[in-house]
């Protein structure tokens, strides 16, 4: 596995693992079969695990500490966690929430989140949305202390805008920016990625393959369980999908040039966008973990990725990534 350095400081496996699926959203969770495709994610070189207090209202993280407590002491010291808060459950479970970057929740969230993860200290603690009733300098000012206090190393901000992201960068350095990046979602690369690249900030693209849509496998709105969120989801209604599918023709050529799947092809194009970006693509599956980890070793020829970036954003996508519920704090 190959590595790269977020923000100048942190270094990471160059493909990381978004744990979010163990918990909610894509079917019911196995913790025995998600701690299996953890430690063969250790086996394959990845040293990059994210979740968020809100998967699973702490299932998540708990999950992840149970799999760092059973890991022997030099092995776990190679691995960077990252986590986030800032999105409040309405009432307690279900899909509603509420925005909250209020310097008393994040101290709250910081500390239980460090228990649930059994962990002294978080490598990258985000926030997982941001609520500008709370000015951003107020809620990194905030996230400074905690590093201050050596409860987290580094902090990371989601899905904000290019002006949050310089506001916040002039409080505290800020080591990476995780927001939703992939072929078929590249909203950032107006304003977002120019601004966090300048900075010198990482990007931590999540969704890399679309919720799955990258890999091709899934042509219709009846592939989807009625408790996979993808059901109701914008994007994967039947008359979007239906024309969505059209931007997998781009692709289909290429990936049959290098010999290689689309979803592996999706993640070589977006590692092959800027040496700060790492994808952290999450599965269920060991035979996807190992096509995921492959990816990186894909270099595509300049020819290629012209082909791919200019043909890509000509193709436009239907549906919202979201539903309005989804949407909140999205790049405040």
């Amino acid at each position: 596995m190959k590595s790269r350095i977020l923000g100048g400081e942190l270094t990471v496996s160059s493909v990381g693992f978004g744990a979010m699926g163990f918990s909610e959203f894509y079917g019911k969770a196995d913790d025995s079969h998600s701690l299996e495709v953890l430690n063969a994610a250790v086996d394959m070189g990845i040293t990059f695990f994210d979740t968020a207090d809100f998967y699973g209202n702490g299932h998540n993280e708990a999950l992840l500490g149970r799999f760092l407590a059973e890991l022997p002491t030099a092995q776990r010291q190679k691995l960077q966690i990252a986590t986030k808060c800032g999105i409040e459950r309405v009432h307690g479970t279900g899909y509603e929430r509420r925005i909250n970057s209020s310097p008393d929740y994040i101290k709250r969230c910081c500390e239980g989140s460090l228990k649930r993860l059994g962990v002294e200290c978080i490598d990258l603690f985000y926030l997982h949305r941001v609520n500008l009733e709370t000015p951003i300098e107020e809620s990194v000012s905030c996230l400074k202390e905690l590093v201050q206090a050596g409860k987290i190393r580094h902090i990371g901000l989601c899905e904000v805008s290019a002006t949050t992201l310089i506001k916040a960068n002039n409080v505290h350095p800020i080591t990476a920016l995780q927001t939703e990046y992939s072929f078929w979602t590249r909203d950032i690369e107006d304003n977002i990625l120019p601004a966090a690249l300048e900075l010198g900030i990482g990007v931590v693209p999540y969704s890399p393959l679309g919720r799955g849509f990258l890999s091709g496998k899934y042509r219709s709105n009846d592939c989807f369980q009625d408790d996979d969120f993808r059901k109701m989801n914008p994007r994967f209604s039947s008359n979007n999908l239906s024309h969505n599918t059209g931007l997998l023709d781009i692709l289909l050529p290429l990936a049959e040039k290098y010999g290689c799947t689309l979803a592996q092809l999706s993640l070589a194009w977006l590692l092959a966008q800027d040496s700060g970006i790492v994808p952290i693509p999450g599965t269920k599956q060991l035979a996807y973990l190992q096509e995921n980890v492959a990816a990186v070793d894909i270099q595509l020829e300049e020819r290629d990725l012209n082909y791919l970036n200019e043909t890509g954003r000509n193709f436009s996508i239907q549906g919202a990534r979201y539903t309005d519920e989804g949407m909140k704090g999205i790049n405040a």
